[in-house]
């Protein structure tokens, strides 16, 4: 069996950045990733200003804690201030114009206001509350780097030194279908009408979920026969018009696992059992287009556990590469573990848990991969090294699922 890191290796040296980008406006790009840096033609603030509510004056009028001084200005944000003379204060708010003159803001709270003067309340040192022009950002400096997924925070950098509009890769197009003879959709069947043998099909909601919350385009192919025209049919469909071909289910080796015979029909497929556990099986490979170019494929294993970790920790550095965004895991967190796990498997697992108020990591009871409960209870999952035991108090590896799509 491959290890994960020797999967990801092999799947990102494969995957190239989309060539195409577009541009967008900065009020809707939050989840895109830059194409193209940006520069600040500014500096941030472009001015001297203050950081508080208070008063604007001169260290050297104020020796001791009880100066008296004239407030002969009153500064607002947004406005400029005249030239600060000795003697005097300028009533000043925060964000407004430090005034020539002035080199310490006193804050309103330790200061008095009587009519046209203030008593100061103690004794100011030269530069505080100022905040000084390009503290923040020196106009010609790069504020967000190429590959840099766009958060709130980021759109609000870019806002800051003007950009009204980025350039951002083009969302990854990625088609989604699952095999299975056995699975139904909600809502079109009533759970006392399901036939034997029947389940509802929720890796079709996770999947489709985990693809647009990455920032993806998803063409959602629904369920397709456990039949190997009806499979080789919807890849052929899938890969017209879109990057990444994702599915569910159908990968291993049985008689009615077509995938891996309809991928290699269709294009190429390599067929890897990874050491991790949940999920083992995935298969990496292309779908051939009629005119000769092709769609990435990735096929996942079918159980509902195995096929979210599997989707978070290689089909998302995967959406990341095609995006020219960094594809690596969020870095652990070392956080204690409050449980046992005594006996662990020869692969390597990712278990199921949840933070407690205590900062500590609760596990849940049942770590079956066909227990979607405890991805949902969860709120990340252990990494824990193959053979690695676990006792109560142990520091482990923990990756927060919002980490790992934010």
């Amino acid at each position: 069996m491959l290890t994960l890191d020797e999967a990801l290796a092999r799947l990102l040296s494969a995957i190239r950045p989309l060539a195409e980008t577009e541009r967008v406006s900065t009020f809707e790009a939050r989840g895109r990733v830059l194409a193209e840096g940006v520069r600040s033609s500014l500096d941030v603030p472009p001015q001297d200003n203050s950081s508080m509510d208070g008063y604007a004056l001169r260290c050297a009028d104020v020796r001791e804690a009880g100066t008296l001084l004239a407030v002969a200005q009153r500064i607002p944000a947004g406005h400029v201030g005249q030239p600060l003379q000795p003697g005097t204060a300028a009533r000043i708010f925060t964000g407004a114009q430090v005034p020539p003159g002035a080199d310490a803001i006193v804050m309103q709270e330790q200061c008095e206001a009587l009519g046209d003067e203030v008593r100061v309340g103690i004794v100011p040192q030269p530069g505080q509350w100022i905040r000084r022009r390009g503290e923040d950002v020196v106009s010609g400096a790069e504020v967000l780097a190429k590959g840099t997924r766009l958060t709130p925070q980021a759109l609000g950098m870019a806002a800051s030194v003007g950009a009204a509009a980025l350039t951002v890769s083009r969302r990854p197009r990625v088609a989604l279908f699952s095999t299975g003879d056995e699975l139904v959709m909600p809502g079109e069947t009533a759970p006392e009408r399901m036939r034997p043998g029947a389940i509802y099909n929720s890796n079709r909601f996770t999947l489709r979920g985990l693809i647009e919350a990455l920032g993806c385009e998803c063409n959602d192919l629904g369920i397709v026969p456990d039949r190997l025209d009806a499979t080789r049919e919807a890849l052929r469909r899938a890969a017209q018009g879109n990057d990444l071909i994702v599915t569910s289910g159908g990968v291993s080796v049985g008689e009615e696992d077509h995938l891996r015979p309809a991928v290699q029909a269709e294009g190429r497929v390599d067929y890897w059992q990874m050491a991790i556990k949940p999920g083992k099986p995935l298969a990496f490979g292309e779908v051939r287009r009629a005119d000769g170019s092709h769609a990435w494929f990735m096929g996942l294993p079918g159980n509902p556990v195995s096929s979210f970790i599997t989707f978070l920790l290689v089909v998302r550095p995967a959406l990341m590469a095609l995006q020219g965004a960094p594809a690596g895991a969020p870095r652990a967190l070392k956080l204690r573990a409050d449980f046992d796990w005594p006996r662990p498997d020869k692969r390597r697992e990712f278990l199921r848990v949840r933070r407690n108020e205590a900062g500590g990591l609760e596990l849940f009871p049942n770590q079956s991969s066909g227990v979607l409960t405890s991805a949902v209870w969860g709120d990340g999952v252990v990494d824990n090294p193959s053979g690695q035991a676990i006792a109560k108090g142990d520091l482990v590896d923990f990756l927060s699922f919002a980490e790992l799509l934010a």
